[in-house]
């Protein structure tokens, strides 16, 4: 296997990102080799469904060698030149993977969150490509697919997180109305995972627990909870019915999730 070049990551500065240094850039044959007019002057194929890896990686190694230029340009003029042709190489690299986006969001268990996650993943996809060092002996896929899942993880603690902070203690929630108390408590110390308990393989709660929290606290819909007779109307059951399965599945949350601290 051959040895990858020493290159040399440079960070970002006024303005610009960073980008990857190779020892070839500063060649008589630098812009022979990394021209990005070589792979842009080429009409993209809008019915690919993918970018291939080794394509990524060439357009990675322009695009590195577009911003180099871009933070080296002396005159305004050729400095919007390059960063144009930076974007471009960045946003067909984006793009061309765009498979993995969705592949990753269908992996996520949070499908009711489907819109905003394919948002925030199209986001880390471009940090992704900003920072892919297309030199060394990794796949742009397997590199990028790794930070959206774990990005994805993130994200899912974190909403996990918010909502619990948005809500009542259980001790109130067991009895109350959502919103019944005027402000908003603390949120509690450390992150939760609330929503592992809600999914479909979970076996603490049943069905009927689960569609109930969910609907109460709006897990699904990501604003206020509906009220029990709402709740009571959506599942078939008493509004007396929907309190005493909550209370039971608030219960075995409160339970759960005291054990894991």
């Amino acid at each position: 296997m051959a040895t990858p070049p020493v290159t040399t990551r440079v960070s970002r500065t006024a303005g610009l990102p960073g980008y990857i240094s190779h020892p070839d850039f500063n060649s008589p044959d630098g812009v022979k080799l990394f021209s990005p007019q070589a792979v842009l002057s080429q009409p993209e194929d809008s019915a690919a469904k993918y970018m291939p890896d080794e394509v990524t990686r060439d357009h990675a190694m322009r695009m590195h060698y577009a911003l180099y230029r871009t933070h080296a340009a002396r005159t305004g003029a050729e400095r919007a030149r390059w960063h144009a042709a930076y974007l471009q190489l960045r946003d067909r690299i984006v793009l061309g993977n765009r498979k993995l986006v969705y592949r990753a969001v269908r992996r996520s268990a949070a499908q009711n969150r489907a819109d905003d996650t394919i948002g925030e993943c199209f986001i880390v996809l471009i940090q992704a490509v900003i920072a892919f060092n297309p030199w060394i002996n990794v796949r742009f896929s397997t590199y990028a697919y790794t930070c959206l899942v774990r990005a994805m993880s993130r994200s899912a603690r974190r909403h996990a997180s918010d909502w619990l902070s948005r809500s009542l203690s259980f001790d109130v929630l067991a009895d109350g109305e959502p919103g019944d108390a005027g402000g908003e408590p603390a949120a509690p110390a450390g992150a939760v995972r609330i929503d592992e308990f809600l999914t479909d393989a979970h076996p603490l709660l049943t069905d009927r627990e689960k569609a109930i929290i969910i609907r109460r606290f709006s897990l699904a819909e990501g604003a206020g909870g509906s009220t029990l007779e709402q709740v009571g109307a959506a599942v078939g059951l008493s509004k007396e019915r929907v309190r005493q399965v909550q209370a039971t599945a608030l219960e075995k949350l409160r339970a759960a999730l005291g054990a894991g601290r």
